[in-house]
């Protein structure tokens, strides 16, 4: 065994009794038939069962060390080669088509953007939302707002001058 088990469970008046493995070493050199009681590690832990079962769980263990042995023969991938010790997935495959730095920089971009734009008027928020968000036409929005295509136009430039500035700051 490469490790002292957590807990023992022993077989006792049809149920089980919780021991640690010290007080489980000291029961079997006190009495010899714990010798011949059968144990199956399950969580850290050593539980008895009887011979059936524990002859059905080498079994299959067994049986799966023979599968993967077949599988490393055949060149086959086993989906624990991406999983790391604690269960999590591991990304070995690099997707190159993604800058990770270019999205990072996008990011970062987006939230200064998303910063600049609260720091607009509500009129130029507004104008803002109708042309950018909602995709309304320059002549929408100017129905919208009572003015004219031209002044939608204008208006929508300084903002984003203004914008700018604030970005670049």
């Amino acid at each position: 065994m490469k490790y002292a088990p957590r807990k023992v469970y022993i077989r006792e008046n049809s149920g089980y009794v919780e021991l640690s493995y010290r007080d489980f070493c000291r029961r079997r050199q006190a009495d010899q038939s714990y010798m011949d009681k059968l144990f199956i590690p399950v969580q850290g832990c050593l539980l008895e069962v009887v011979r059936e079962q524990y002859a059905d769980f080498y079994k299959d263990k067994e049986r799966w060390r023979y599968l993967k042995k077949l599988d490393t023969k055949n060149g086959l991938l086993s989906l624990d080669g991406f999983t790391d010790s604690e269960g999590n997935v591991i990304d070995f495959i690099v997707d190159e088509a993604v800058d990770v730095i270019e999205s990072a920089v996008h990011v970062v971009m987006a939230e200064r953007l998303k910063t600049a734009l609260s720091l607009l008027s509500d009129s130029e928020q507004a104008l803002v939302k109708a042309i950018f968000y909602e995709e309304l036409s320059e002549r929408e929005v100017g129905l919208r707002l009572d003015i004219t295509q031209s002044v939608v136009n204008k208006r929508k430039a300084k903002i984003l001058a203004k914008l700018r500035r604030m970005l670049e700051n």
